[in-house]
């Protein structure tokens, strides 16, 4: 029997809560998600059903109230805040629906920005970037700037920025919101691509169309897990 691949994301009873005057809210209640290498994972629900709280934890950007979250086989939940910066830099990738590129810099500067942050050499950090915009069918833009580029096309750019450090997990929060259909689509095509080519992906969407794309969706009520389903 060949043993299962190590979770690249696991937690394991994950509780966020958050004190609002008085009163104590529970975001999360003590969620186990187990996510292998090469997954490409959807979260929806209504809401206020923790989504947004998941994918903060999820990206290193909020730590959990108790609970263990697992990145990489290493426990992140109570890392110091300088080494929790860090592995979101070296280990995640973030897509989001407003694009959040800086405007002064052209799309090959954009992409080079988090190489810029890992101190990546200059020409090895243009030779990515350059990559990178081939990849996601830019070549022919790398001197623009996004106020040049439609929607759709300043989302690819941020795909691959987030691409630069070749991150363990790739997280979309409402990636294709900003766009018409067929922007949509060709994001989502972009991540189908990415997820043959072995990418662990984790999307939150409240589009079910968007959701059903990935191989697996998950749905959250009131900070719990609703549903797994495969497909």
């Amino acid at each position: 029997m060949v043993a299962s691949p190590q979770p690249i994301v696991l937690l394991d009873k994950v509780r966020k809560a958050y004190r609002m005057g008085e009163f104590t809210v529970e975001a999360l209640r003590g969620l186990d998600l187990h996510i292998a290498p090469g997954e490409y994972l959807s979260i929806m629900g209504p809401s206020g059903c923790g989504k947004s709280t998941l994918l903060n934890v999820l990206g290193c950007l909020d730590r959990p109230t108790s609970g263990r979250y697992l990145l990489g086989g290493d426990d992140v939940s109570t890392i110091p805040d300088d080494d929790l910066s860090s592995i979101r830099g070296k280990r995640l990738g973030f897509v989001f629906q407003s694009y959040n590129l800086i405007p002064p810099l052209t799309v090959l500067e954009n992409i080079e920005v988090p190489l810029f942050y890992q101190n990546t050499p200059e020409e090895e950090a243009r030779s990515i970037a350059t990559e990178l915009a081939g990849r996601v069918g830019l070549a022919h833009r790398l001197n623009h700037r996004p106020f040049e580029l439609s929607g759709g096309q300043q989302q690819r750019v941020a795909i691959a920025r987030a691409l630069a450090n070749n991150p363990l997990v790739l997280l979309a929060d409402e990636a294709t919101g900003n766009l018409d259909s067929a922007s949509g689509r060709e994001i989502l095509s972009l991540f189908d691509d990415l997820h043959s080519q072995g990418k662990t992906l984790i999307m939150v969407t409240h589009d079910l169309g968007v959701g059903e794309r990935a191989a697996r969706l998950i749905r959250l009520r009131d900070g719990e897990l609703e549903s797994d389903t495969r497909r």
